[in-house]
């Protein structure tokens, strides 16, 4: 997955949920910036936009296991 790093223009948008579902686990979790190789900006964007996307219900909080 570490292919945005060297990206300055990437941009996550709350809407795109098919992108955001890469970025989390099984459990609904967040995947840490170790796994995903995002810079520390990228990964509080990435993190508002799931955070948004949740909260709108375009994605769940937990998994449905």
């Amino acid at each position: 997955m570490k292919r945005y790093k060297n990206d300055p223009n990437l941009y996550f948008d709350y809407r795109d949920v098919k992108t955001l579902q890469r970025y989390i686990d099984a459990y609904g979790r967040i995947e840490p910036m170790s796994k995903t190789g995002l810079s520390a900006k990228q990964q509080r964007q990435l993190a508002v936009a799931i955070k948004r996307a949740r909260n709108i219900a375009l994605l769940p909080f937990v998994a449905n296991n």
